[in-house]
Order: structure tokens, then C-alpha cells, then sequence
């Protein structure tokens, strides 16, 4: 069983980010970027669906620029076979994504699609349902446990009323959550090892997608800062303030 696990290069979760002067998004220079933590969830289960012998081949793939191979690599020292990265400097939103992602499943004939439920930059959280939509694929979002068996896939998936448990027939597009596995760490051994793994890069435009966004970002600003809290001598006097100042009693 081949699994297909598409990957995202954000800006590090670590990192404090500022927007930039002109209000047009946020400033990326000298930025240290990361792998997606979602997509890293997605790779793990994926490999370990490899280790326990149900999957045979893990490809990952990416959209974006030539630096994105960097991710591509961490993917393969957290245990991928190959990746493939779909190269374009435009920034594309969640539809275009999942067209190209639609291309990759035709090629690659994938059993399941372990995807990210989002990425930490724009949190959109749309590519999987739009690729199961685009595919005719049977979806699992939200996943907190993977079971695969007899050419099904269970996923049990987080919901507000608590857990449920969905079967879908393979091939299936599966999205994670964070409780579904703790990612491991790259070894020093499987970073050396993945500099020799195949890595083939295409050129995003060539696969027949309309690439231009018709998403318009019009302004970006950073979140207004916390004003400084106020201390009070006494529970009425708190009362009080939230009856009369902060109005939420």
C-alpha cells in the first residue's frame, strides 16, 4: 500500500513573527521555517503504518518554492521513501492546493492520503476536504487514531460531543489532529541517509492548475496588545468592575 502524505513549509512555531511595514503580510526574511507540526503528525503515522508492515512505500509532497526541499528532507529523515515537491514561487490558496494534490493522486495511485488538518500560517483548514471532493475519495478528518484492515480504514476522529468512528473504503484521505501521535525526532544517521533519498522536483504550472489566487489579501496587522490587568482590594470591588466596567455580569 502506497501512502501519499502532502507537507507545508511554515514559518517555526518558535518564532515570534511581525508584519511587515507596508501591511502587505508577514515579513519572511531571515525567518527560520519549519515543517507544518501537522504535517509532521502526518508523516509519523504514515511511517509507523509502514513499520508495522501495512504500508509499503511513504511518498511526501510539497508546494512551493525551491527552499521548500528543506522540509522535504526533514520528511524523509522522519522515515519517507521519496518526495516530490511541485515548485512554484506564487502563493496559492487552499483549492489550487488540493487541484495540484488531485494531479499527485492520479500519478501516484495512492491507497490513503494522510494529510494535515491545517498549517499553522493561514489555519484555513480546507485542503483535505477539497482533495477528497476533487478525488471522490472517502474522508476522516479531525483523526485521533488510524486502523487499517481488510481494505478499510477506521478513523476515530474528535467531534464536540466527544469521539466518533468513521469506515471508509480505501483509497481515503485521512487528516490529523494532534493527538493522534507524538512525531518522533530525526536521527543524525537518518538525516545522512535522507540526503540520498530521491527527491524529484516538477514544476507546479505544468500539471494544467490555474496557479493565479482569486484569494485578495487586502491588509495584514499584528493582534492588538493585552492591556495591563488591574488589581482590586476585594471580591465586591471585582464584582463591581465586571458589573459596571467590563459589562460581562
Amino acid at each position: 500500500m502506497k501512502i501519499l502524505v502532502p507537507v507545508k513549509r511554515v514559518v517555526d512555531y518558535n518564532v515570534k513573527v511581525r508584519v511587515k511595514a507596508d501591511q502587505t503580510g508577514v515579513d519572511l526574511a531571515n525567518v527560520k521555517m519549519a515543517l507544518n507540526p501537522f504535517c509532521e503528525i502526518a508523516v509519523e503515522e504514515a511511517v509507523r503504518l509502514k513499520e508495522a508492515g501495512i504500508a509499503t512505500e511513504v511518498v511526501v509532497v510539497s508546494i512551493g518554492p525551491a527552499t521548500a526541499q528543506e522540509q522535504l528532507r526533514t520528511a524523509l529523515a522522519l522515515g519517507a521513501d521519496r518526495a516530490v515537491l511541485l515548485e512554484t514561487e506564487l502563493t496559492v490558496d487552499s483549492l489550487q492546493v488540493a487541484k495540484l494534490l488531485a494531479k499527485m493522486v492520479e500519478t501516484e495511485q495512492p491507497q490513503l492520503v494522510i494529510i494535515g488538518k491545517q498549517a499553522i500560517d493561514s489555519d484555513n483548514n480546507q485542503t483535505g476536504q477539497m482533495l477528497a471532493a476533487l478525488t471522490g475519495m472517502g474522508q476522516g478528518t479531525f483523526a485521533s487514531k488510524v486502523v487499517v484492515a481488510d481494505g478499510k480504514v477506521a478513523v476515530t476522529r474528535e467531534i464536540d460531543g466527544g469521539l466518533q468512528t468513521v469506515s471508509l473504503n480505501l483509497p481515503a484521505v485521512v487528516s490529523t489532529d494532534l493527538r493522534l501521535n507524538e512525531p518522533r525526532y530525526a536521527s543524525l544517521p537518518n538525516i545522512m541517509k535522507a540526503k540520498k533519498k530521491p527527491l524529484d522536483v516538477i514544476a507546479a504550472d505544468s500539471l494544467g492548475v490555474a496557479l493565479q489566487s482569486k484569494v485578495t489579501t487586502l491588509k495584514v496587522t499584528a493582534p492588538a496588545q493585552r492591556q495591563a490587568g488591574v488589581m482590586v482590594d476585594s471580591v465586591a470591588t471585582l464584582v463591581e468592575k465586571l458589573k459596571q466596567e467590563a459589562k460581562v455580569i
